[in-house]
This record gives C-alpha cells, sequence and structure tokens, in this order.
C-alpha cells in the first residue's frame, strides 16, 4: 500500500478520491484550451484588432504590447520616466537590505520609512534639484498602485499601533473612542469611503480650497488600513505573555517604556502573517480607486479597452492585469515569509 503522504491526501478517503479525480478532469477539460489561446493561436505583432487574424481561437497579445507602457506608467511625461525608475529602484535596494541583512536591520528599517518615501516623493513629484514638475493627475498605471500600497502601508502602521494601545487603555474616552474608530472604519465598506472621500468632501471644504485626489484617496486608504492594522496588531499585544510586562515592571522600567521596548517588539514579530495579508489586501484593493477617478493598471486597461483600435480584447487586457497582480502579490507574500523566518523564535534546547 502507497504511504506516501501526497497520495494519502489526494486519495486516502473516498471523498478526497472523487474530489482529486473531478479536480484532474476538470483540468484536463480547461487547460489545453487555455495554452492554445495564451499561446498556440495567439497574436503577438498587430497594428490593430484587425489584423489579429487569429483572435477567434486564440489571444491578441499585441494589444498588450502595444500599450505596454501606458499600462505601467499611463501618462507620466516619456521623458521623465526615468525618475520612476531611479525610485523603484531606491525601493528594491532599501527593502531587500531590510530583509535579507544580517547587521544592522534596524538602519535597513529606517531607510525603508523615512528615506524612501523623501526621495521617491522628490523623483516622483519634482519641481527641486532641476527635476521637471509633474502633476499626479499624470501618474498612474501599475506605478500608482505601487505609490498608494506603500504610503497606506507605511500610514497604516503608526495609526494601527496607537489604535491598538488605545482600544486597550484603562482610561475608558480613549479606549472607546479608539473602539469606535475602529469599528466605523471595519464597518464601512472601502468603496463607499473613496466615494466619500474624492466625491462628497470637497462639497464640505471653503470655495476655493482644493485637496488633490491623489491625497484623499491615500488618506482614506491609510485610515482604512490602519483600523484593520490595528486589531491584528492587538491580537499580538495579547499573544504577548504577561510574564514579559511583570518582569520588566520589575526591573524598574516605567509602563511606557515596557509597553513600546519589551511588548510591542514581541506582539509585531506575532503580528508578521497578519500584517502581509493586510498588505495583500491592501494592494489588491488599490484598483477600486479607478472607480473614482484615478488611473491605476485597472483603470487604464479600461480606458485602453475603449480605443477604437483595440475594442472587443477585454479578455487580454484582464488577464495581463490579473497575472501582474498575481505575482506582485507573490512577492510580498515572500517577503513576508522571509521575515517570518528571520523573526522566528529559535526553539529551546531539550533539557538532558
Amino acid at each position: 500500500m502507497i504511504r506516501h503522504p501526497v497520495f494519502r491526501a489526494l486519495f486516502g478517503s473516498k471523498f478526497n478520491a472523487v474530489v482529486t479525480v473531478l479536480m484532474l478532469a476538470l483540468f484536463a477539460l480547461t487547460v489545453p484550451g487555455l495554452v492554445r489561446w495564451a499561446f498556440g493561436h495567439a497574436v503577438w505583432e498587430a497594428m490593430n484588432r484587425a489584423a489579429c487574424v487569429a483572435t477567434d481561437t486564440g489571444a491578441c497579445w499585441a494589444f498588450i504590447k502595444a500599450r505596454f507602457a501606458l499600462f505601467f506608467y499611463s501618462v507620466y511625461p516619456e521623458a521623465e520616466r526615468w525618475r520612476v525608475h531611479l525610485g523603484l529602484a531606491v525601493l528594491v535596494v532599501i527593502g531587500a537590505g531590510a530583509l535579507f541583512s544580517h547587521g544592522r536591520r534596524g538602519w535597513w528599517l529606517l531607510g525603508l520609512l523615512v528615506v524612501v518615501p523623501v526621495v521617491d516623493a522628490i523623483l516622483l513629484v519634482g519641481g527641486i534639484f532641476g527635476l521637471t514638475p509633474v502633476p499626479t493627475e499624470r501618474w498612474g498605471g501599475l506605478m500608482l498602485n505601487l505609490v498608494i500600497s506603500f504610503v497606506a502601508l507605511g500610514g497604516a502602521m503608526p495609526i494601527g499601533i496607537a489604535l491598538a494601545f488605545g482600544r486597550r487603555s484603562q482610561w475608558p474616552v480613549i479606549r472607546y473612542g479608539s473602539t469606535l474608530l475602529i469599528e466605523f472604519w471595519r464597518g464601512v465598506p472601502l468603496l463607499t469611503v473613496l466615494f466619500m472621500g474624492l466625491v462628497l468632501l470637497p462639497l464640505f471644504l471653503p470655495h476655493g480650497v482644493n485637496v488633490d485626489n491623489l491625497v484623499r484617496a491615500l488618506v482614506v486608504m491609510t485610515i482604512f488600513t490602519g483600523a484593520y492594522m490595528a486589531e491584528t496588531i492587538r491580537g499580538g499585544l495579547q499573544g504577548v505573555d504577561r510574564g514579559q510586562a511583570e518582569a520588566a515592571l520589575a526591573l524598574g522600567m516605567h509602563n511606557t517604556q515596557v509597553q513600546l521596548l519589551v511588548v510591542l517588539p514581541q506582539a509585531l514579530r506575532l503580528c508578521i502573517p497578519g500584517i502581509i495579508n493586510i498588505a495583500v489586501d491592501l494592494f489588491k484593493d488599490t484598483s477600486l480607486v479607478s472607480i473614482v477617478g484615478l488611473f491605476d493598471l485597472m483603470g487604464v486597461v479600461g480606458q485602453s479597452l475603449k480605443d477604437p483600435a483595440w475594442t472587443g480584447l477585454a479578455s487580454e487586457g484582464y488577464v495581463f492585469a490579473a497575472v501582474v497582480f498575481f505575482f506582485a502579490c507573490l512577492v510580498i507574500s515572500l517577503g513576508g515569509s522571509v521575515l517570518e523566518r528571520h523573526f522566528s523564535v529559535a526553539p529551546r534546547a531539550s533539557k538532558s
């Protein structure tokens, strides 16, 4: 009898065997056709949809090739796109240092939280150091998804920490106030909040006062993510053994020092899987900004499909967007796995 764990998982019971056979049959029916559509009969070179003579049976990837730069930069000036590349390189280098460095990791993390936002803001916005100003109306594509995700996640961390401690406060006003904020932002759909921030907010501002649409979206996404971050961090705080805090207090540390220097670092270590999950959800949720007038990757794909030269190619456009989102989320998940391995608790040596 075969005892391999994989075989037992797939065929260990009658129910598992039936499900496995049905899934294999489903794959046999769908995968070959998908491969033929995506590769076998696909058209890679064409000037427009009409030139994609095989679009009835295969994908017209010429559409993606023609719009490739637009999907990543939208209408960001072509002559200034080196600034986007440089900003991404700064993020990748410092992020890799924070993930993989064995020493001075704190400095790398500080650079990720301070240096990257400042440098990238200067590069993308311009207006100083001889850089041509680029208004946010010209930002878009995957670049916009990355900007919103990074800013919202970075801003959500301190908000989440503050609300998590506030919800555990002994002061009723702080505790109930933090709870109300968390439950309100978690209980309202993100799309509704985005509409309130981008459509309704200008109606309540004084005459002549205007706030950039991207700034409104960043504020909304940051606060919304911060509410979810607060509950994740609160779970981590509750998971820290009370004896840690009691021991620190016995050594003469102030309660604030105990919470920030002893309890919080251990709580954040426990929260890494939850934080990574929030980061993945946040990156996918950035596609909602296309509904309120910001042209992220999904928004640019939707606009490109309205081009008379490329109408009727929604499958290719949305499949491409799905693949891009999948690999971006995979990178985030792999980064989280690295952090988990680095901050995992070493097993205690067994007593002899």
